[in-house]
């Protein structure tokens, strides 16, 4: 039976769990989940990377690990449905057993909890077809739990299409950057996409779905596309011109991987399990959600509005979550101290003070702002070229860009920085992500003195054995053209910011100057 009415009136005070809250799809659940009136429960390894969320206060947080049984077993007391959203993008030996193994721990969790229903979403492939190692994992996940024992709801999705997106930024730098792409045969294959609201909408449904039921879906925009289309549409919806895509006669997934992570923000590491996954026709066997779940209100959203979706939601600063912050680089890195005594370290630091007349706030403004479109206030050149040469050793580089053109948050990406730590109006650390022998951080700070401000910024690198302390000294000397420029860039933006403020600005109230 299909879904009826007001979500909210079906779905009364059940209580869900997510876990991928922190990610691009788990993200932009929640809030959903909220709004049909779930009691909402999510599950972090770090809760300070959803500490500033607007929904953070609406639902019950727990710090914890997938791979703890027992710990996920209580997490899922009263549990009734249960978002398993978690899909790592890494890659070597031992990575399908370690995705299977955590699918395993969650569905005995789940089983033992006597959780109603598991939610997942996996990927949109065809059948007795070889696949990909991330596709053939993710199809893996969605076996173990539909074996359970647990009823479970898989949702397999092709390209999702929405600002923010990893597929989404993959077709749009392609379509942007390159004027005419030669490409491999794989973009003549065929392609279902969908909006990431529907992708939404499906997820919320699934918890109210009253019957047993236990198999996958596959879902869609019912608007079958070529890779090359896709490129093309996108091109049309964007006012770029047109777009040739000339395909070659080869597959060469790996090739383009490469050249994927050279011309767009998306790094080897996804780049790479991304376009593997191309090489197959991605197109719905089945439409047999619509018998229990209806369209959404004015039906399945086509792939160029989409596209039209997600433009203006970039244009507007409105952007959720992104692939990129949930997909650090180094998760391993451990956090730098704050009272940094760097015991049985060796460390290198770049200090700079700059006084300036401008009160903190408009500094801190600044210093918010930084990255993305804005830039880093110093010798943009010597920036891009350290960006390609990141980019072609396989590292972020810097076109991740930023969520928010004013705002961060903890765990966000700023290019190939990810936010530390942001005390607001006071500090924000950042932690590079980019291929260095060492780990580096960048500190930059404000204090009011008097009527003006003292800004501070710190630069910090713990250099990895001799290579490292050789990389430190040979950016010694741009370092010591870049990071006075910045520091002195950065307050000289400041006082512009504040001149404008005070000459548009209806009143001296400091309420009202501060956005």
């Amino acid at each position: 039976m299909p879904v009826e009415g007001n979500p909210a009136e079906n779905r009364g005070s059940r209580t869900v769990l997510v876990t991928g809250a922190t990610g691009y799809i788990g993200g932009r659940l929640v809030p959903r989940l909220l709004e049909a009136g779930f009691r909402v429960k999510v599950l972090v390894r770090s809760p300070r990377k959803i500490a500033d969320v607007p929904w953070h206060d609406e639902v019950e947080v727990i710090e914890d690990r997938l791979d703890d049984e027992e710990a996920l077993r209580g997490a899922l007391d009263g549990v009734d449905t249960f978002y398993y959203l978690v899909h790592s993008m890494a890659s070597g030996s031992g990575f399908e057993q370690k995705e299977s193994a955590m699918a395993r721990i969650a569905a005995s969790a789940a089983k033992a909890a006597g959780v109603r229903r598991i939610v997942y979403l996996g990927g949109l492939h065809p059948q007795n077809v070889g696949l990909s190692t991330h596709m053939r994992s993710r199809t893996a996940v969605g076996d173990i739990f539909l074996a359970s024992g647990v009823d479970s709801v898989v949702f397999q999705a092709g390209v999702v299409i929405g600002s923010g997106s990893a597929s989404f930024e993959m077709i749009r730098h392609l379509a942007e950057t390159l004027p005419f792409m030669p490409a491999p045969s794989w973009v003549r294959n065929r392609i279902e996409p969908i909006a990431v609201r529907d992708v939404l909408y499906y997820l919320v449904r699934a918890a109210g779905l009253e019957e047993p039921l236990n198999r996958t879906f596959d879902i869609g925009s019912r608007e079958v596309l070529t890779y090359a289309q896709m490129m093309k549409e996108y091109a049309a919806e964007a006012g770029l011109p047109r777009r040739p895509v000339w395909a070659l006669p080869i597959p060469a997934p790996r090739l383009a991987g490469l050249w994927v992570a050279l011309v767009t923000p998306i790094p080897l590491s996804m780049s790479l399990p991304l376009v593997e996954s191309l090489q197959q026709d991605a197109v719905a066997a089945e439409h047999d959600v619509d018998r229990y779940i209806p369209q959404p209100d004015g039906g399945l959203t086509p792939y160029r509005r989409a596209v039209a979706l997600a433009l203006d939601k970039e244009r507007d600063g409105q952007v959720e979550t992104t692939w990129a912050n949930a997909a650090g680089l180094s998760p391993e890195a451990n956090p730098l101290p704050s009272d940094p005594q760097w015991a049985g370290h060796k460390v290198y630091v770049d200090e700079r003070t700059y006084r300036s007349s401008v009160e903190a706030r408009y500094v801190w403004e600044v210093i918010e702002g930084i990255g993305g479109r804005n830039g880093w206030y110093s010798l943009p050149l010597a920036w891009e070229v350290r960006g390609w040469l990141d980019k072609i050793t396989g590292g972020a580089g810097l076109m991740r860009g930023r969520r928010h053109p004013r705002h961060l948050n903890e765990g966000e990406v700023v290019d190939w920085w990810r936010v530390e730590r942001i005390d607001r109006g006071r500090l924000l650390r950042l932690h590079a992500e980019m291929r260095a022998p060492g780990r580096a951080w960048l500190e930059l700070s404000v204090e009011p003195s008097g009527s003006g401000s003292i800004y501070h910024q710190r630069a910090i690198f713990f250099p990895k054995g001799l290579s490292g302390r050789l990389y430190w000294l040979g950016v010694l000397p741009f370092h010591s053209i870049i990071f006075p420029a910045m520091s002195r860039n950065i307050a000289a933006a400041a006082k512009a910011l504040a001149d404008d403020r005070m000459e548009g600005a209806p009143s001296q109230d400091p309420e009202e100057l501060w956005p």
